[in-house]
C-alpha cells in the first residue's frame, strides 16, 4: 500500500500531533464535528478520514494536509565534530594547534555549552580511571571548580591532566595514581610560573 491513504499512517500522525498540541479525542471530535467511535477507528487505524476531515484537521493543528498524510522520517541528529589534539603547548590558541591526531564527536546539547577539544593522554599519571593513550573531552575554560579534572599548563610547558584542589593559598594539582606526589603552587608561583587553566574534563573516551 502507498503512503497516500496508509491508515496506520494516518493514525500515527493525527496521535503525534495531538500529544504535541495536548488535545483530548473529545475535543477532537468537537472540533472536527465527528462521533467518538469514528474517531477511535482513525487514530486505531482501522478507518480512513474524508479529505474534508483532514483538512479540518490540518487547519486544527496548523499544519498542512502532507503533514497528516505521509510518513515522516525523523533523521537522526548528528553531533559535531570536534579534533583530538596529541599535545597542547602553553601559549598557543587551541584552535591554533596543529598537532591533530583524530576526531571525535560530540551531542548539540554538549556542544552549545561551550567549545571544546579532544586530547590524548601521555602517561600514567591518572591511572587507573583515565590511562595512556585515552582521549578526553575537553571543555574549554581558564577556571574550574575545586575537585575537577582539568587541563593545565605548568611553567610554559606542554599540557597535562589533573585534578585540582583550591585553596586559599593556591592550588595543588593532583594525580590519581599514588606514585605521583601533588604538585602545590601558592597563589605567587600561579602568576609567575605561571600555571594556567586551559579547560576542564567533561567526557572521557577510553581506548579499546
Amino acid at each position: 500500500m502507498s503512503a497516500l491513504g496508509n491508515k496506520k499512517i494516518m493514525a500515527k500522525n493525527i496521535l503525534y500531533y495531538m500529544e504535541k498540541h495536548q488535545k483530548s479525542r473529545n475535543e477532537m471530535c468537537e472540533a472536527l464535528g465527528v462521533k467518538y467511535t469514528t474517531f477511535t477507528d482513525w487514530v486505531k487505524g482501522n478507518s480512513y478520514p474524508r479529505i474534508d476531515k483532514i483538512e479540518l484537521m490540518a487547519n486544527y493543528f496548523g499544519i498542512s494536509k502532507s503533514d497528516l498524510v505521509e510518513e515522516h522520517v525523523v533523521a537522526p541528529r548528528k553531533g559535531i565534530t570536534i579534533n583530538v589534539l596529541g599535545r597542547v603547548a602553553a601559549g598557543i590558541p587551541i584552535d591554533a594547534v596543529t598537532d591533530i591526531i583524530d576526531t571525535e564527536e560530540i551531542s548539540l546539547e554538549m556542544a552549545r555549552t561551550g567549545e571544546f577539544f579532544g586530547l590524548q593522554i601521555k602517561g600514567d599519571s591518572m591511572e587507573p580511571k583515565i590511562s595512556d593513550g585515552d582521549v578526553v573531552i575537553v571543555r574549554q575554560q581558564n577556571d574550574a571548580e575545586s575537585g575537577d579534572i582539568v587541563i593545565a599548563t605548568i611553567n610554559g610547558d606542554e599540557a597535562t591532566c589533573k585534578r585540582i584542589r583550591k585553596y586559599r593559598d593556591g592550588i595543588e594539582l593532583v594525580s590519581s595514581n599514588p606514585c605521583y606526589e601533588p604538585m602545590f603552587f601558592s597563589n605567587e608561583e600561579i602568576e609567575n610560573k605561571p600555571v594556567r587553566i586551559i579547560g576542564r574534563v567533561v567526557e572521557l573516551r577510553a581506548k579499546f
